[in-house]
């Protein structure tokens, strides 16, 4: 028995467009194509959609995907090996949550205190349990930036990723500090490790003052890099944004 291209897409919830993007990349060809022109696809085509849809959840790219179809020899095996991934996938969603509730706790009883959250909180990594793709979509404003940051995630390990996102956090605990101590946000100490994320950032690609100010300006506009500096300190978004176009000014101008 085979399906024609409009009933897999009514399926799977895949459009039909997609799929034949997957056929002309050599992703998922169909098992027979009609005197009409239209694709036909068998059981072992839709069990390898499955494999396709199940790896794109996990945020993998279409090349590697590709990359890993292509190494696998038993269905069964392949299956196996998913099923591991997706129980990985269960337990960092898992961590994600624990991570979310745990702040949502510590904001309720701040409130409940009435007294604003002025300790430095020192999660061992405020990212844990984020992915790369959701790093890029929040630098949707900067798409040269974005593309950057995923090529160079794409040629990470998982290991890598994990010390980047922790290194990404000491960071943040270290300016929450010198705020903490009083220190303005253009003075040298300050600008000292401005400096150092700076050279980070321009690691990937080089980037103007204005691009820097505006990248400065989303960590206090961004709902979702507002929320990690405040988690860690009061204020630290601002003292973010106020370091950097300090900076900019005086550094970049």
């Amino acid at each position: 028995m085979d399906w024609p291209i409009a009933e897999v897409a009514r399926m799977s919830g895949v459009t039909a467009r997609t799929l034949r993007h997957y056929d002309e990349i050599g992703l998922l060809p169909p098992a027979r194509i009609g005197a009409n022109g239209h694709r036909y696809y068998e059981d072992r085509q839709l069990l390898l959609l499955q494999q396709i849809l199940l790896l794109r959840a996990l945020g993998l790219g279409l090349p590697e995907i590709g990359r890993i179809l292509a190494e696998q020899v038993d269905e069964v095996e392949a299956l196996r090996d998913h099923h591991r991934r997706l129980l990985a996938e269960r337990n960092r969603l898992d961590t994600l949550a624990a991570t979310v509730s745990r702040t949502i706790a510590e904001l309720e009883q701040s409130r409940k205190d009435g007294t604003p959250m002025t300790a430095i909180n020192r999660p061992e990594n405020l990212f844990e349990g984020i992915q790369p793709a959701q790093y890029q979509e929040s630098l949707r404003d900067f798409p040269e930036h974005a593309q950057e940051v995923a090529r160079r995630v794409s040629e990470m390990t998982p290991q890598d990723v994990e010390a980047g996102q922790r290194e990404r956090t000491a960071q943040m605990i270290r300016l929450a500090e010198l705020m903490a101590a009083g220190h303005p946000a253009d003075a040298e100490s300050v600008q000292a490790e401005i400096d150092a994320q700076y050279r980070d950032l321009t690691a990937l690609r080089t980037v103007t003052a204005d691009e820097y100010r505006a990248i400065g300006r989303s960590c206090v506009d961004n709902d979702a890099w507002r929320a990690a500096y405040e988690a860690i300190a009061p204020g630290l978004a601002a003292y973010q944004r106020n370091a950097m176009d300090a900076y900019a000014a005086a550094r970049l101008s």
